[in-house]
């Protein structure tokens, strides 16, 4: 024994010290409080809308699936690898003291029993957080609805495709994986400790690992054997032929081997187990080896043996009764089924008095663009620059004085980028600025003499035929661009902080919210909460904050019908409307899927493209794939407080009954909708647009022809943007059709001949699709004709022009190029108005107005001319009604509704003195009309250059009237020297096609 020599001092031992755990368990603990804020937040957020129930029952259901899926995940590994280890040999063969596996037994020992815990719990979690996300397919499994309709393979009702088939091929997915995953981790624990070693002799297997092995593949086999039979099933949805759906080749040689391959693969499993039970493998390792050949020969060679041989050369016939299933489908899956075709032989010839018949559609005919007059609102409506519009108004229509009247609306709505930089404080974006004002809506069939909108609602206050600030609300705290959270609300008596609305020169109005619009945010555990969540410590401390407090925050109304029905896809165009004296957003729900059997599919971002998903106008569909679709739900979201109803429009509609069972008391019939709420209805434009895309090809209901593709139609593109490729959007308005006996508000397009990439096309109309809107005003009762698809056929031998046909006739035709010319002077810009198109006077009818918009960045379109087109015809006009009767041989039959924009009495220039000489007092006229446009081009530039806006605005409508007078003085000019109508005219010069900006 040494002794440690005297005087040696022994060195002090090392603390572990506490910093690092307690460091740890600090980041742990803030992680789980924002974690616990997330939830919590989420909680409050649902229980003030009522719809609690819904996030307790969506989260419930991930819960369970993925506890269940880790206890199966988890369970399945660990028993693996815990029966290997106590299965380890005793003296297993040892490679000596150089084997690399007594090595890794010896480091694996000490934390054996942790590796033996961790590794199932990780692979557990991962698949628990896998399998949590098909939750939906799991709730539809266990409350399904029938369908009452039997594909037409199986026999075999719909519902089983839509709600039973997703859920048993996830769960066989999901336990493949379980069985691989396990069989792995117990053949690495045999290999670890001796049941499995290689040498150079062979291989040698415990009896233990054996027996695993056989269970292994005996489940594996199993569970490929369901696969294959669910496969069976599956092949309804193939969408690799020529259309979609079980084919000739798919019913006689894919389904019958899929059927084959999963008794073999039974037999083989089978096999397996007496393997495990007699320790002979030879037989399992030929079955095994026998399933790989009969895998590739039918499930292969076969199938593509008979597409060869047998179908491909007699495709048309062999194909014909699965082409006519595919149809079929298709039509009864996307709602097509119920089409009404007629026969509409177009005339081409405007003849005098040709829309007498169609008077109360022309008197109703849509003027205001709703991409283009955004800015005018926006310049003649905004008022202060915290306010906004969108940038694509809505179309909606209202009654006034007894008659329905197609509306240009939108919601003047907060604009937090309007404050200045000095205004940009916490306290102003969250306390202060928090609503908008108001509801502004035009006439859609007239403007002023200046061209600009005539208002039904403006103001502030906001008055006019909608109501006042008495009779309606006109806050708006919840729409498309309010502020990410907002606090408002506060003890009675107390003072007003949030601004409100300008009061002329008494300066600015407070104003504290008095609804239930958000969790309340005043006691110091709410505020912590959601100082986390937003992450800012000013909402902790501001003495903006109070007791009686309210956050508002989700405030975009697609946003709150997505989270309170998660179940929905959400059209991407709402809108506002005065319901009740409330501003109520309206939105479209769907309830869709991909497993209708033998229905085409339809990727949804890419069908709803057009020009005005193109330019960011309108929202975008989700990129989901579907063949399945149905307007199921209605849902109103309060501008003023955010409360969301939800209404079942499509009640018969099984996945909306199978969801009501999931999430019950949640949607209200359709019987408690307001005889209000009903007139403001329409039909959604997203599921239009996913119709007219598939009625471009199954308005054809003939198998031989639909297989030689022989009518197939195209959605023109749209020829008032410059970007290619583009769609034409469909247009709200109110229109007659040919059976009908007085106009509906309608949703309409158009179709040519099929658009080939690469190819040409001939721009001729020959077809035109009307959704009918008109959901009648009764409280609880949808009117009959609501959702009725109209399809006129036009014959192919008449030539009736199409969209880009008639847009490049206006645009090439001498006196329409001259006046375009003459209203370009001083610099401004001519943008085409949306091309409207009619069934009107037995023919197509085509409506563009034509805006003017000056230089400057206050300037705004004004709607100065109109274009019409009839046949090869067309007219050019100030106002509508002049342009339809000098389309229409001097008399249309029928008035317009801008009919009295330019009727005497109203404020005109003073004409120059006549001489007696017509074309020398047009000339006259065109000559001092010029002068005056140069001289306030002039004036308005020195009022920009001193800052002087009055004045600026003054000179602009100087030049506005100036430009009119010049245009109707190069009419007269025109007239006097012969050249009128359609007759010759001066060569003009070039001018590019316009193009519809905004």
């Amino acid at each position: 024994m040494t002794s440690r020599p005297e005087g040696t001092l022994r060195p002090p031992r090392r603390r572990r010290g506490a910093l690092i755990p307690t460091l740890v368990i600090v980041a742990v603990l803030a992680v789980a409080f924002v974690l616990f804020a997330q939830v919590f937040t989420d909680v409050l957020w649902y229980q003030q809308l009522g719809f609690l129930d819904v996030f307790i029952r969506q989260n419930l259901a991930r819960v369970i699936v993925f506890i269940v899926a880790v206890l199966v995940m988890a369970g399945a590994i660990y028993l693996a690898m815990r029966s290997a280890y106590r299965a380890r040999p005793v003296y297993a063969p040892d490679g000596g003291p150089q084997d690399p596996l007594s090595r890794y037994q010896e480091q694996l020992e000490p934390v054996r029993r942790i590796v033996m815990a961790a590794v199932p719990i990780v692979f557990g979690l991962f698949a628990g957080a896998a399998a949590a996300s098909q939750w939906q397919k799991v709730v539809l499994f266990f409350n399904q609805e029938s369908f009452g309709v039997s594909d037409p393979e199986f026999n075999i009702d719909i519902s089983f495709y839509l709600m039973t088939l997703p859920f048993l091929g996830t769960l066989v997915g999901f336990l493949l994986g379980v069985v691989v995953i396990a069989g792995i981790a117990g053949l690495l624990t045999h290999y670890l400790y001796g049941s499995i070693r290689i040498s150079e002799s062979g291989i040698y297997t415990a009896r233990p690992a054996q027996l695993h092995l056989a269970i292994s593949g005996a489940a594996l086999l199993l569970l490929i054997a369901a696969n294959f039979w669910l496969d069976r099933y599956s092949a309804v949805f193939n969408a690799s032929g020529r259309v979609s759906g079980a084919l000739y080749t798919d019913v006689n040689a894919v389904i019958p081997t899929k059927a084959i391959l999963a008794i073999a693969a039974a037999i083989v499993a089978v096999l397996f187990i007496v393997a495990a039970v007699i320790g002979r493998w030879r037989l399992p390792l030929i079955g095994t080896a026998m399933l790989v050949i009969t895998g590739i020969l039918a499930g292969g060679v076969y199938p593509w043996a008979i597409q060869q041989v047998q179908v491909r050369p007699s495709e048309q016939n062999v194909e014909r009764p699965y082409i006519e299933r595919n149809i079929n489908s298709t039509r009864a899956a996307y709602g097509l089924d119920k089409v009404e075709v007629q026969a509409y032989k177009a005339t081409t010839d405007a003849t005098p008095g040709a829309l007498r018949k169609d008077a109360q559609t022309t008197a109703n005919i849509r003027l205001l663009d709703p991409t283009l007059v955004s800015s005018t609102f926006q310049q003649l409506e905004q008022y202060r620059p915290y306010y906004q519009f969108a940038p694509s108004l809505n179309v909606d229509r209202y009654t006034v004085d007894g008659t329905v009247q197609d509306t240009v609306i939108a919601v003047r709505e907060l604009n937090p980028q309007g404050l200045s930089p000095s205004q940009q404080s916490w306290y102003n974006n969250h306390i202060v600025y928090t609503h908008g004002y108001g509801v502004v809506a035009a006439y859609g069939n007239k403007s002023t003499v200046e061209g600009k909108p005539v208002f039904m609602q403006s103001g502030i206050p906001s008055t006019g035929v909608l109501g006042t600030d008495e009779s309606y609300q006109p806050r708006i705290y919840f729409g498309e661009y309010s502020p990410e959270y907002s606090i408002v609300g506060g003890p009675e008596g107390s003072p007003a902080r949030e601004q409100d609305r300008p009061q002329g020169g008494a300066g600015e109005t407070q104003y504290t919210f008095s609804g239930n619009g958000g969790p309340n945010v005043g006691s110091f555990f709410n505020k912590l909460l959601y100082a986390v969540k937003f992450q800012s410590t000013d909402l902790l401390f501001s003495d903006g904050v109070n007791p009686q407090s309210q956050i508002l925050y989700d405030r975009n109304p697609r946003d709150r019908v997505q989270k309170v029905a998660p179940y929905l896809t959400i059209d991407g165009n709402m809108y506002p409307a005065v319901v009740d004296g409330r501003v109520k957003w309206i939105v479209d729900g769907y309830t869709t899927s991909q497993y209708y059997p033998y229905s085409q599919q339809q990727q949804l971002q890419q069908v709803t493209a057009d020009s005005l998903t193109a330019a960011g106008r309108t929202s975008q569909l989700p990129a989901s794939t579907v063949n399945y679709i149905r307007n199921s739900v209605k849902a109103t979201v309060d501008a003023y407080d955010g409360s969301v109803t939800l209404y079942a429009w499509d009640d018969q509609d099984p996945l909306l009954k199978a969801w009501e069972k999931v999430f019950p008391s949640t949607v209200k019939p359709i019987s408690e909708m307001s005889g209000s709420l009903m007139s403001h209805v329409r039909y959604p434009e997203d599921l239009f647009k996913v119709q007219r895309e598939l009625l471009g090809r199954y308005h054809v209901t003939d198998p031989d022809s639909f297989y030689k593709n022989d009518d197939v139609w195209s959605v023109p593109n749209d020829p008032t943007v410059t970007t290619t490729g583009v769609k034409q959007p469909p247009f709200y308005m109110s229109l007659q059709m040919p059976d009908q006996t007085a106009p509906a508000f309608q949703l309409t397009s158009s179709y040519i001949p099929q658009i080939v990439e690469g190819g040409t096309s001939r721009e001729v109309m020959y077809g035109f699709l009307a959704a009918d809107s008109d959901a009648g005003s009764k409280a609880g009762v949808k009117g009959t004709e609501y959702g009725k698809l109209r399809l006129l056929q036009l014959p192919t031998d008449t030539l009736v022009p199409g969209p880009g046909q008639v847009q490049n006739k206006f645009n090439s035709d001498p006196n329409v190029s001259q006046a375009l010319n003459l209203l370009r002077q001083g610099a401004s810009d001519v943008l085409n108005g949306n091309l409207l198109t009619l069934p009107v006077g037995g023919g197509l009818l085509y409506v563009q107005p034509v805006y003017v918009k000056s230089t400057g960045t206050t300037s705004y379109p004004t709607l100065q001319r109109v274009l019409v087109a009839f046949g090869d015809k067309i007219g050019f006009a100030p106002t509508l009604d002049a342009a339809l009767d000098q389309l229409f041989g001097g008399n249309s039959g029928a008035t317009a509704g801008d009919s009295d924009k330019n009727k005497p009495g109203q404020t005109q220039p003073t004409p120059q003195a006549p001489t007696g000489n017509a074309a020398a007092d047009a000339q006259a006229e065109l000559k001092s009309a010029l002068q005056d446009a140069s001289q306030a081009i002039k004036d308005g530039q020195t009022a920009l250059a001193s800052g002087n806006f009055a004045a600026y605005g003054e000179a602009q409508q100087k030049l506005s009237a100036a430009l009119q007078r010049a245009i109707d003085a190069e009419a007269k000019v025109a007239q006097a020297g012969g050249s009128a109508g359609s007759g010759a005219s001066p060569t003009p010069t070039p001018t590019p096609t316009p193009s519809k900006t905004g």
